[in-house]
């Protein structure tokens, strides 16, 4: 495509960025480090971490992976931890050592963490004590020869952090029992790393720096191989296009999506690593009290999430209290931002909640809405520098700007492949580099890219194309309902109906209601037939609504009947 969107940036937006700004982020921490030292760089549970601490804790952590592991440059080391201090210490400090870092969802039943580990070949794990009795089950079969262990308060000030390891294991009972007998605290590997020397090794922008595994289109997860380049180039085009907002230093962003999700990984960790801001690192964000006590004693600047993130907290009457003066950057990613969310966190912030759209193996961002935009417009923003975008259709074919399609992206930030898996790779990237999304999109006359669907979410009514995020969209409007899944349901007739999962903000809503609205909104092939109201509806790790779980109840119930 032309690249007609670039005049629709602010002039302050460059074209292109230098992937090679940072030979890796290993020197991107330094140079941060040189700026900012004594300025914090994260905070949790009122612990304060600065850029210096940082550096510190990370290079010892390093020189423990070097000297007493024996760990090399290229080697995989696996993080399964939700957001906290010693995240942040942790990852810089298996990049620093040159290794690989593996992030792993601590969410992860026994199998999927057996795959994740023994496909990436991960030859240590750090890991939170909450989640070792599902890594007790599955250690012998992988790998992995090194467990650190770590629990929730161990980096906050001793006393404190005793009283929260004993009610986190004592009184809330969130540390099931585990036998780990050949683990290592990280007290004892920072404590012993500081005393051995770290030897930093030659990083070049083509080494690997993460193996992000994601479901993908299909199957079983799959580890995107994202470079120190990737990853670098990606944080240059976050700063490009938020950059004219974010004063160096002087930031503070809420980072309640999780640090192994790889939305916060660039553009709240490594974007304000770079920017020099301080991270709010937020453990428990389903936990709505607790995080808006957090964000009253924190005046923020910026913050991230996902749909229904800024829908609890919207759904809040102490959320409406806090203080927004600061707040001048707020953008969802990860799945579609409703319409009606948007205009209430506007109503309520007085910020515009910008959509971003992005891709594991895209590092991840692809587009972003500019800063300077005037209201909710839908889409998920314009490409961002450096990077280029293509519509093609069901043949691979290349197809104009007015057609629909599934988006094909090329950049700096595209990933080298999925790890140790040719056959993977080739049906998503091709030779050229021009990666499939597996998203169908279109374009407006202004070059705003909007997201019709995942392809393989489509409901197919009688030969018409449905997709669900209008459907979403459009039932979301209707004040009566908290949360909205619509996904397809088999139809002698038509082929498949559309079926509304509903989970109710007012208990007087009724079936006839939202038939009633969605005909006043909709044309009739996509009213849904069907509707079912839920107490919750399934969710990831980062709050993403899984249609597909819905679909697979959906077929269960109807076979058993």
């Amino acid at each position: 495509m032309d690249k007609v969107w670039l005049n629709r940036y602010p002039s302050d937006v460059p074209a292109e960025i230098s992937p090679d700004a940072y030979p890796s982020l290993v020197e991107m921490l330094e140079k941060s480090v040189q700026n900012y030292a004594d300025q914090t760089a994260f905070i949790n549970m009122g612990q304060v971490m600065t850029f210096r601490k940082l550096e510190e804790r990370s290079r010892a952590f390093a020189a423990y992976l070097q000297n007493e592991l024996k760990l090399k440059k290229g080697d995989r080391v696996a993080i399964m931890m939700p957001n906290l201090l010693q995240y942040p210490i942790a990852l810089f400090g298996i990049l620093r050592a040159g290794c690989v870092a593996v992030n792993v969802n601590p969410l992860y039943t026994p199998r999927e963490l057996e795959h994740q580990l023994t496909d990436s070949g991960a030859a240590a794990i750090v890991i939170v004590s909450n989640f070792a009795h599902t890594l007790e089950k599955v250690v012998k079969n992988t790998g992995v020869r090194h467990v650190i262990l770590t629990s929730v308060g161990d980096q906050l000030p001793r006393a404190k952090g005793t009283v929260v390891n004993f009610v986190v294991k004592y009184i809330k009972k969130m540390v099931p029992d585990f036998n780990l007998p050949q683990a290592t605290s990280m007290r004892t590997v920072l404590s012993k790393g500081r005393r051995l020397q770290y030897v930093k090794p030659f990083l070049s922008g083509d080494d690997v720096a993460f193996l992000q595994y994601t479901g993908g289109t299909t199957g079983v997860a799959k580890g995107a191989v994202l470079t120190h380049r990737n990853m670098v180039a990606n944080v240059m085009q976050a700063k490009a296009c938020y950059g004219p907002v974010i004063e160096n230093g002087r930031e503070l962003v809420v980072t309640a999506l999780p640090l192994y999700h790889v939305f916060a990984l660039t553009v709240n960790c490594l974007l304000f690593i770079e920017t020099g801001g301080r991270n709010l690192l937020i453990t428990n964000p389903r936990d709505i009290p607790g995080f808006i006590k957090e964000l009253k004693q924190n005046p923020f600047t910026a913050m991230t999430g996902v749909n229904t993130l800024f829908n609890a907290l919207l759904n809040n009457e102490d959320f409406k209290e806090l203080d927004f003066s600061k707040l001048k950057l707020t953008i969802g990613g990860g799945m579609a931002v409703q319409r009606a969310v948007a205009e209430s966190w506007y109503s309520e912030t007085g910020t515009h909640l910008m959509e971003g759209y992005g891709l594991t193996e895209s590092s991840p961002l692809v587009a972003v809405n500019p800063y300077d935009l005037d209201g909710y417009n839908g889409s998920i923003g314009l490409p961002v520098p450096s990077t280029d975008v293509r519509i093609v259709d069901d043949e691979g074919k290349v197809v104009g700007n007015d057609q629909v399609g599934e988006l094909q992206v090329k950049g700096p930030q595209v990933m080298q492949g999925y790890w140790q898996r040719p056959g993977a790779t080739k049906d998503v990237l091709t030779e050229d580099g021009w990666l499939s999304t597996g998203d169908v999109v279109r374009f407006d006359e202004d070059g705003f890219m909007h997201i019709v669907d995942r392809k393989k979410d489509m409901i197919l009514v009688s030969g018409f194309n449905v997709y669900p995020n209008e459907i979403e969209d459009v039932v979301a409007l209707n004040k009566k309902v908290l949360e909205v899944a619509a996904i397809g349901q088999p139809h002698d007739v038509s082929g498949e109906v559309v079926k509304l999962c509903i989970v109710k903000r007012d208990d007087s809503l009724t079936r006839d209601e939202v038939i009633k609205h969605c005909r006043e909104h909709l044309t009739g092939y996509k009213v849904p037939k069907v509707v079912e109201f839920y107490d919750e509806l399934p969710k990831s790790n980062v709050g993403k609504i899984l249609r597909r779980v819905l679909r697979e109840a959906d077929k269960e119930k109807s076979a058993a009947h």
